[in-house]
């Protein structure tokens, strides 16, 4: 058995998939989670998938002295995958004060923690909002960082900043910030997948969920755009690629291959697909047909956002494999059964 990996937001979204490749790796993992936006049911279909129910302990790390006591139960902890975070753009903008509250006093608490016990290793789930509206595209990571749009988006840069300013402090951490782009698609098994509260803040489960019979219709908002069709551009890369990065980022930290206290790479395919294509595609893999309609512009959305992913396929030694059918196919496949489930 490899090191101990502790992986806060492990039973959500990105972070059930990571716990899943860092177990096939040989990690031992231990989940810190407050279930608000996941469910304990992750740690059994994780257990399905591999063969192994890793150690789970439900906290809220915005509360410092329920922080403290977890790392102090599992100081063998070697590094920290941080995904634990509100990520809801829309309700960011409505509740901003609950979205600066949760997502940096829990990055806080976890860095005043990692500083106590000496836990010298740390990847922060980040994104491509970091950028604001690009200057140039491809984005790559010399990319001047802005103002977000949303309070969300700007908990991650913020987020960076503190990163950036406690390494630079501290002699023994090490950070690698990971900025995704657009994550979609779910596990082979169809156990595990994105399963959001409420209405989804996506394109992909909001497309299964329309395709699945819950929602009345998609909105495509605005095909006026100045893209190909009209609707925007953006780079779909699928979770398990992403997951597999961060197994990545952790041997790079461990094996002491950074070359920089604090490293930023951008995680995405390279190639964008517009609104339009990604309804295509999925009709075309699917053999359903959605309904949708093409109404106004939504507030803060950009024409087009795609990564260059040089820097992680020189430094990293990673590149996104699977494309949009396998994106899709594998979305709604995990759709129907969890439906299936009632």
């Amino acid at each position: 058995m490899k090191s101990k990996i502790m992986v806060t937001g492990g039973c959500g979204y990105i972070g059930s998939h990571t716990v899943i490749e860092l177990i096939k790796s040989g990690f031992e993992t231990v989940i810190v989670d407050d279930l608000s936006n996941s469910s304990e049911k992750s740690l059994d279909r994780i257990q399905e998938i591999t063969g192994v129910l890793p150690h789970f302990e439900k906290v809220d790390l915005a509360n410092q002295e329920k922080t403290m006591k977890i790392f102090k139960k599992h100081t063998d902890v070697k590094a920290v995958i941080h995904f634990a975070a509100h990520k809801a753009v829309g309700e960011s903008v409505e509740q901003p004060l609950m979205y600066y509250q949760n997502n940096l006093f829990s990055l806080i608490n976890l860095l005043s923690a990692l500083e106590k016990y000496r836990i010298p290793n740390f990847i922060f789930s980040s994104s491509a909002t970091v950028y604001g509206i690009p200057t140039n595209l491809p984005i790559t990571e010399d990319e001047a960082t802005q103002r977000p749009f949303s309070p969300y988006g700007n908990t991650k840069k913020v987020a960076e900043e503190i990163l950036d300013d406690v390494v630079k402090s501290a002699a023994n951490l090490n950070a690698i910030s990971l900025r995704y782009f657009n994550p979609i698609g779910a596990h082979e098994s169809g156990l595990i997948g994105e399963l959001p509260n409420g209405i989804p803040n996506n394109l992909m489960p909001y497309i299964t969920q329309v395709a699945v019979g819950i929602r009345e219709k998609l909105m495509v908002f605005g095909n006026d755009y100045p893209t190909k069709d009209g609707t925007p551009i953006r780079d779909y890369i699928h979770v398990v690629d992403l997951a597999k990065a961060h197994v990545i980022a952790v041997e790079r930290l461990l094996n002491q291959q950074n070359e920089a206290a604090f490293e930023y790479f951008n995680l995405g395919t390279g190639k964008g697909y517009s609104v339009f294509e990604v309804i295509r595609t999925f009709e075309e893999v699917t053999k359903t047909k959605l309904n949708y309609e093409v109404t106004s512009r939504r507030a803060g959305d950009v024409p087009q956002l795609y990564a260059a992913t040089n820097l992680a396929e020189k430094k990293l030694k990673w590149k996104a494999k699977k494309g949009l059918k396998e994106m899709i196919a594998s979305s709604w496949k995990w759709e129907q059964n969890v439906r299936g489930e009632g």
